[in-house]
Formats: structure tokens, sequence, C-alpha cells
């Protein structure tokens, strides 16, 4: 499959929600959207609060079953899997090998060290059931995006649930971009974030591109935006 082929194609998606404890009521958050990502460019979704934006990743990365729609996205074996009939399995296979996914929130396990949340992604089995890397490495690898993202080697040992905001950030951040996939998702990476670490993640998103990455981003900092984006998605809300 040659570059030219996208890692991403949503076609005519759908996304309906029924409020079951408010009377039944029936909101369309998302109607007909399409897209496509290729290797290597940031696809920037802009517009107002309320448009869709989260809800077009959420989509993607199989978090939400949308009402209509096709949504494909290249496997690691380079055929394309249909996001909307994908079972529960296809769906974990996806995440291990082909999407990566920064979310506003970070949800790891209780009481487990930052350390070993950035590098769980290292030791997930690889197609031949054994681990991708061994923990001692994969710990290694976790301290140095740790240093690299400024958290207090103190906090190592701590989990994250303690941080505070920025700094779950930065461990989310750390622990998706650890491990290259073909495509990541971005909601609003450097929310929390001060200047100086935001300079860092804008570092990671244009070194990313230039390894072929394909990127999807919400980017409400205009000047990250202009920094990162190689074009831009205008969302709308649907007509009634």
């Amino acid at each position: 499959m040659s570059d030219t082929s996208p890692l991403l194609y949503m076609e005519g998606v759908h996304k309906r929600f029924v409020l079951h404890l408010q009377n039944q009521t029936v909101l369309d958050v998302l109607r007909d959207f399409s897209l496509r990502v290729l290797p290597g460019e940031c696809v920037r979704l802009s517009g107002p609060s309320g448009m869709g934006k989260s809800t077009a990743l959420k989509l993607a990365f199989g978090n939400y079953q949308a009402s209509a729609g096709r949504i494909d996205m290249r496997a690691a074996d380079g055929t394309m899997v249909d996001i909307t009939r994908a079972n529960p399995r296809e769906i974990v296979q996806l995440r291990a090998s082909a999407v990566g996914y920064v979310s506003q929130f970070l949800r790891v396990i209780p009481r487990v060290a930052a350390i070993d949340v950035v590098a769980e992604p290292l030791l997930e089995r690889g197609p031949d059931g054994n681990p991708r890397m061994e923990s001692a490495a994969a710990r290694a690898e976790a301290a140095r995006w740790l240093d690299r993202l400024r958290i207090p080697q103190s906090l190592w040992q701590l989990p994250p649930a303690t941080f505070s905001g920025g700094e779950q950030q930065r461990i989310n951040i750390a622990r998706s971009f650890i491990r290259t996939r073909p495509l990541l998702l971005l909601d609003e990476p450097t929310a929390s974030l001060d200047p100086l670490n935001t300079a860092t993640v804008i570092e990671l998103i244009l070194a990313a591109r230039a390894q072929g990455v394909g990127i999807v981003g919400i980017f409400h900092d205009p000047e990250v935006a202009a920094a990162v984006a190689s074009r831009s998605v205008a969302m709308q809300a649907p007509s009634p």
C-alpha cells in the first residue's frame, strides 16, 4: 500500500445520542461527516465547542459507535478495517498497533506508578505473542520520556491520579508518543501546559509528522495550530 493511501477514512458519519433520562431527547451531534487523513499530515478539526470535534475523535478510536456511516482505518498489515463493524478484539488490536489517542483526561488503573503507566505500551504483546520490549528496557525508555516532558523524578513512582492537570496531561502525551503508531488522535494536547512544555509537544508532533505519522487534532491555541497543522477542517453544527 502506497503512502498516498489514507490511514483514516470517515465517510457520511453520523452520531446521535438519545437521552433516556430526559424524555428520550435526541441529540444529533455529528451528521454526514467525512474526513481523509494521509501519512505525514496533521489535520486540525476547528470550530466552536459543541460542533462534534471530540466526538469525531472518539468515533475514530472506537470509544463511540457511529449511528451511520463508515470509518475505515489502516491496520498494521495494510488492510482497511471498518471501525463501525469491527468487533472488540479488532478494536483492541488497532489500538495496540495502528492508532494512539491523547484525550483531555488521563484514565489509568489506580495505584499504578507513573513510570509504569508510560511504559505499558512497550510491554504489550506483539503478533508473535511475546512482549515488544523487556520490562527493564521499557521502564528506561519511559524514564527518558518523563524527563523530556519535565515530570520530576520524585513523581515517577507515584500514581498519576495524584498529579496536577498539567502533569497528568504530560503523562498522557508520553504514554501515547512512546511507541510510534501510524495514526495519532490528539484532543487539545496542550490545553493544560505551560509555554515550555507546549513547545516540547509541538516538537513531538512535528517529529511524528516527519516520520510519516498521520495526525488528527483539536488545537484551540491558534499558535499551536499554526505550528503543527498542515490543513484545517471546519466543523459545523448539524442542520435541524
